[in-house]
């Protein structure tokens, strides 16, 4: 699971020198280099995305001097000290995410992350990681300066005309950016290029689908050329171009395939009966004639873009024809996640280091809102927070399946065990067979942290029941409160009771006493593990005699269970010979 969560830093190489250094860096699943090292750093320099380093950060500021040029292109460095105690953000920790990767390691190796970025100390996202979830190009213009100008508390005009504002729903309220005002700092959010003044910047979503009609084995070069004069004479970035759209007799075109294979971009293609379907300002009866469709460019760029409107209509070129729309998402180039996270039962030390970096290492963080304040401390600047209330788990389903769809990595979490009455049965339901690339990360279960906190009550066959009838009619819960009380199963009780449904822990009370002693211990745990937990010892006959509502997990024991010394233990049989 660590090694997944790298994956979006890739490539990474782990530099450790000493065996120490190495037993350190081992815990990532990374390959340590152990041979000369300056010549390999500039053998990998360019072509990885981040160094960890296990050494001391002197020497390797002297290591990496030399070969830093650019902080667009240099790779991230991140120095984890030999003891494995701390892990710092060296360079790289917007543009390459050093600050995210620095997180993650620092869960993995259960050590400090030190930022030292302004950015991080504002609890604002770097304007220059803004986009980057969402896939947006960085244009032109004077990024240090306007970076400096945040870092000085001033207010930053923004001017987004196209791709999501998302980002702008999740900013904490002393931001200091305005959407109204004319400020001399400005941030465009556009597809459109400018002349920029000395403090503004842009960014470029990627809405612009670009129709392309061809000749047969027209050159990648005459068709570029043809893209790049459209995109010129109507001022349009070509950071801004989400992908090239055409007839499915192109989808194999030399030219256009090797545009999309070096821009990365998709080539989207659609067949003759479909493009004949669009409405077009520019329809060609000649066209129509050679490949049964009015339109190629307008039509395929308003069918890529799942647009009524051209933002450029059909321009003609040598052997080429390029149309322009406008998507109203922008395409973000990355491949969605989607990660069920178990929080444990409430308490940091008790969740698993997997899930806690799953959780760092998301966009989005979805869930219930006291399951988010739980996690608070693992929530940074920049990513995604969005809460539901405790009703709306299905809604919570479809919103994290939507936005993994769309290119982001979503934490859905869910206290407890995630697979245990938590949000991954519900999600992979309404996920049903589409495809996305999805992981389950284990919590440990309120059935599990209840146990812990009273004793060994599970040591034998046991069951958990939940008396919510929300979802299971009530008449099926007796059913099965009968037969785990019939066979003498431990069993621990989920949501027990709440304001409106009083009686069922009543019920199930009375069931239980028809085939146990009253003596029988029960413990009654709330909120374990967190800083209001609170434990109760009692037995069957005297357990509702204490507080118990949707906060608490009821433990009721079998016909062997014990208590001993305030320990409630089901014994397995061991001393008898079993």
């Amino acid at each position: 699971m660590n090694q997944q969560l790298l994956t979006e830093f890739a490539p990474l190489a782990a530099i450790a020198t000493t065996p120490k250094a190495i037993a350190t860096l081992s815990k990532l699943n990374l390959t340590t280099y152990r041979e000369d090292l300056k010549t390999h750093l500039r053998e990998i320099w360019s072509s990885h995305r981040a160094l960890i380093f296990c050494l001391a950060t002197g020497a390797v500021v002297r290591l990496i001097a030399p070969l830093l040029e650019h902080k667009a292109t240099d790779p991230a460095i991140i120095v984890v000290d030999p003891e494995g105690k701390f892990v710092i953000s060296l360079c790289g920790s917007h543009q390459q995410g050093g600050d995210n990767l620095t997180r993650i390691i620092a869960q993995i190796l259960e050590a400090t992350p030190i930022l030292t970025g302004a950015a991080v100390n504002s609890n604002l996202p770097p304007i220059d990681t803004i986009g980057i979830p969402y896939g947006w190009r960085k244009g032109s213009g004077n990024w240090t300066e306007v970076s400096a100008a945040i870092a000085r508390g001033e207010r930053i005009e923004v001017k987004q005309e196209v791709g999501s504002t998302l980002w702008q729903d999740h900013l904490p309220s002393d931001h200091p950016f305005d959407f109204n005002s004319e400020l001399p700092a400005k941030v465009y959010i556009t597809a459109h290029t400018r002349d920029l003044a000395a403090t503004s910047v842009q960014w470029h979503p990627r809405v612009l689908w670009v129709g392309v009609g061809c000749e047969k084995n027209t050159s990648q070069a005459l068709i570029t050329q043809a893209i790049l004069q459209v995109f010129k004479l109507y001022n349009l970035a070509p950071e801004a171009i989400a992908g090239l759209a055409s007839i499915d007799i192109k989808a194999t075109e030399p030219g256009l395939v090797a545009i999309s294979q070096a821009g990365k971009i998709p080539l989207v293609t659609f067949t003759a009966a479909e493009l004949s379907q669009i409405k077009v300002p520019n329809p060609s009866s000649i066209v129509a004639q050679t490949v049964g469709t009015p339109s190629v460019a307008e039509a395929s760029a308003l069918l890529a873009s799942q647009s009524d409107t051209l933002l450029v209509t059909k321009q003609i070129a040598t052997k080429v024809t390029i149309a322009i729309a406008v998507s109203q998402q922008e395409y973000t180039g990355r491949q969605g996640k989607l990660w069920l996270v178990g929080i444990g039962p409430g308490a940091l030390s008790q969740m698993t280091s997997a899930a806690k970096s799953a959780i760092i290492a998301a966009d989005v963080v979805i869930g219930y809102r006291l399951y988010l304040d739980l996690i608070e401390s693992l929530l940074h600047p920049g990513q995604i927070i969005e809460s539901f209330p405790i009703t709306a788990e299905q809604k919570r389903a479809q919103r994290a399946i939507a936005l993994a769809q769309w290119g982001l990595s979503v934490a859905v979490i869910s206290s407890g065990d995630a697979g245990i009455y938590g949000m991954a049965g519900l999600v992979l339901e309404e996920l049903g067979n589409q495809p996305l690339e999805v992981e389950i990360f284990p919590g440990v279960s309120a059935l599990q942290a209840a146990a812990s906190r009273v004793g060994t009550p599970l040591m034998h066959d046991f069951c958990a029941i939940s008396l919510s009838d929300l979802l299971t009619p009530w008449e099926v819960i007796q059913e099965r409160l009968t037969a785990a009380a019939k066979a003498d199963f431990v069993t621990i009780i989920y949501n027990p009771r709440s304001r409106e449904r009083t009686q069922q822990i009543i019920t199930a009370q009375n069931i239980f006493l028809q085939y146990r002693q009253p003596t029988t211990p029960v413990a009654i745990v709330r909120c374990a593990y967190r800083v209001d937990e609170s434990i109760e010892l009692t037995n069957l006959a005297s357990m509702l005699d204490y507080p118990i509502d949707m906060l608490t997990t009821v433990i009721i024991g079998n016909n062997s269970t014990y208590w001993q010394q305030q320990r409630m233990i089901t014994p397995r049989g061991y001393l008898k010979g079993i």
